[in-house]
């Protein structure tokens, strides 16, 4: 069993050694540990390119045209039963190079692309998929900030691993700790985090969430987006119901047949692929007409972007 940890904070900071300190538990429970640093690493930004679906769908394996350390670091996350995330908070958000990780992640990791475009390779003897990328995994989230602005990050969290469906078991926020590794309360917290995730990864199919109850009784999340019509969709599986209070509690209701549309779901991943599909049909369409091409080429010569020299 295989335990990675990755941090995104400074060298020896609050976000390595926490994320040290969940790992050092996993050991405890018997996992072969490893630790990354993002600093370390040149990771691009994603351009949107989209040769990384071309490539998937054409028979020519999943890969990406940037050549930085990010395919480094996804063999490191491939090869493991179980990942940890140690992030700082950035304006209540996860910091910028985890969302970089995210970004590139993309449409190339999505389990249902990876299982369609297998399917297709076998069937005209192309390049079959790796099968660590259709892998169930557990993963482990950790954020740290300096105050308690930090109402996104858990968000930022589980969309990242709702592209791979990567099972999640803990997703911490860790308010106003600038001082944490003096505050035993925390330090024990993560030492718990690491040991739920290596029990998760020893029977990864009855592994179970670990964290404390959200609103949402699916996926767990605290944050929805109000609609004009009072309806709610939860910020991060995207299910669509009601928000109620009772007890002096709020509760999200839903409709059991909205499962099937959710984000974090095989069944909801293959929905939204046809979304996308048609989407680019229809933008192709749009693309190769002569009133598209014109408005392009005059924005192209209404304004040029000024460089640095």
């Amino acid at each position: 069993m295989k335990i990675l940890g990755i941090s995104g904070g400074n060298k020896n900071g609050a976000n390595d050694c926490m994320c040290k300190e969940a790992l050092l538990a996993a050991k405890e429970q018997g996992a072969e540990i490893e630790f990354v640093r993002l600093m370390d690493l040149d990771i691009k930004h994603c351009t949107g390119c989209k040769a990384c679906v071309m490539s998937l769908f054409s028979g020519r394996g999943n890969m990406c045209v940037l050549k930085d350390d990010f395919q480094w670091l996804l063999d490191k996350m491939l090869d493991a039963d179980g990942i940890i995330f140690s992030i700082p908070i950035f304006e209540k958000c996860a910091a910028g190079i985890f969302h970089t990780i995210m970004d590139r992640f993309g449409p190339r990791m999505g389990l249902s692309n990876n299982i369609v475009a297998d399917k297709i390779s076998a069937a005209n003897g192309g390049r079959r998929i790796d099968p660590k990328y259709m892998k169930t995994r557990a993963v482990s989230y950790m954020g740290i900030g300096g105050s308690d602005w930090a109402t996104q990050i858990q968000n930022d969290f589980y969309l990242h691993a709702l592209t791979p469906m990567w099972k999640v078991i803990d997703n911490e926020v860790f308010m106003w700790s600038l001082g944490i590794l003096t505050d035993d309360s925390k330090v024990a917290r993560a030492h718990q985090i690491g040991v739920n995730l290596a029990e998760a990864a020893k029977d990864i199919e009855h592994a179970t969430w670990k964290g404390e109850d959200g609103v949402c009784p699916h996926c767990h999340s605290r944050n929805f987006y109000i609609e004009g019509d009072a309806v709610a969709v939860c910020g991060q599986c995207g299910i669509r119901g009601k928000l109620v209070t009772e007890d002096g509690k709020v509760r999200f209701t839903f409709d059991e047949s909205q499962i099937e549309h959710a984000h974090d779901t095989l069944s909801g991943q293959f929905i939204h692929a046809d979304d996308i599909q048609n989407n680019e049909k229809n933008a192709g369409a749009a693309a190769r007409s002569d009133e598209y091409k014109a408005k392009v080429q005059r924005y192209a010569e209404a304004i040029t972007a000024v460089k640095p020299e």
